[in-house]
């Protein structure tokens, strides 16, 4: 492990990705500001259809474009307003990072839903999940990989001196995997996806972008052997929601990088964001039980939140993401 080489630095920290409001320029310069060492590509889904989740990522498909039908994505028969428009959120955003960053030598995280999530949530055009057609998330991963690695290369040429991280969010893998997604009725569930496809197709889309890439999964049963195998360098995740150590200890030995999600995305109830000393904490407590080195901590693991902020004010989103930060340099120090 020791020769392992982490597309990050030692004591790095990072975002997951949301923000809130709609200016995209002061995001930007928030997380350049808190987060020098690995910054991301701010999402913003205040902004609307579009720029969440689900429309932004249909926006990178390759041939397959969505729309909005009953405020919902689906895969639509050609070109319209709504892909304009992810389209034109997404060129901002990218314009907005060159403006800022165009001299930033180091790595950058871009991040997009996965090929299960968009499965789970995008509609087919008679109706119904694109999940239900085995055929059809086929052609959804492949479009998805051709998609990041058109995307990959746009952000490539706005940053000639940086290097891309790739996350996928993929908040519904477990439900994929277990077969817990509903039909449209709403009384049954969709067949589960085996491990075998899943992890196939996974690695497809990996191997298409052609970068690093980072699995985030914020759900209890984060299924990390298979993340491992379909090619992830990491695995982000909160660290809140993880009950079982063992699953996690083996992949971290087995060489996967850990976004470990240690601030909480919403502010306490008391309101205030925690001290950086309290996230190191959160972290160091993790690895102890665990039972790895203090040295390899700090080069194989990123302080993160434990999911976006796009709830939070910005107030706490600035104190957030400077605790992440001086909680990663303080176990870089140890």
């Amino acid at each position: 492990m020791s020769e392992t080489t982490w597309p990050w630095g030692a004591g790095t920290a990072t975002g997951i990705g949301s923000l809130p409001g709609t200016d995209v320029a002061e995001a930007q310069r928030i997380v350049l500001g808190e987060l020098p060492d690995l910054p991301h590509l701010p999402e913003l889904p205040d902004r609307g259809p579009g720029a969440d989740l689900i429309g932004r990522t249909g926006g990178l498909l390759v041939e397959l474009p969505v729309e909005l039908y009953a405020a919902r994505w689906r895969i639509a028969p050609r070109p319209g307003k709504d892909l304009r428009r992810a389209r034109d959120l997404m060129e901002r955003d990218l314009d907005q990072l060159a403006e800022q960053a165009e001299e930033y030598a180091g790595p950058v995280k871009v991040q997009a839903a996965g090929p299960f999530t968009l499965a789970a949530s995008l509609e087919l055009p008679i109706g119904g999940r694109l999940l239900r057609d085995p055929g059809a998330v086929r052609d959804l991963a492949g479009s998805l990989g051709e998609g990041l690695r058109g995307h990959v290369a746009a952000v490539d040429r706005r940053l000639p001196h940086a290097t891309v991280l790739l996350q996928l969010d993929e908040p519904s893998l477990p439900a994929v995997l277990a077969g817990r997604v509903p039909t449209e009725s709403g009384f049954g569930t969709h067949r589960a996806v085996e491990s075998e496809v899943a992890r196939a197709l996974l690695h497809g889309v990996i191997e298409a972008a052609g970068v690093p890439t980072v699995v985030h999964c914020c759900a209890a049963d984060v299924p990390l052997e298979l993340i491992r195998t379909a090619g992830a360098v990491g695995v982000a995740l909160d660290l809140a929601l993880v009950t079982d150590l063992d699953p996690l200890g083996e992949a971290i030995d087995a060489g996967l990088g850990l976004l470990a999600g240690a601030a909480p995305a919403l502010p306490p109830p008391a309101g205030r964001a925690p001290t950086s000393a309290q996230v190191a904490d959160r972290v160091r407590r993790v690895w102890d039980q665990l039972g790895f080195s203090r040295r390899r901590l700090a080069e194989q693991v990123v302080v993160t939140p434990a999911c976006g902020l796009a709830g939070a004010d910005p107030a706490y989103v600035r104190a957030v993401l400077a605790a992440c930060r001086d909680a990663g340099r303080r176990l870089a120090e140890e």
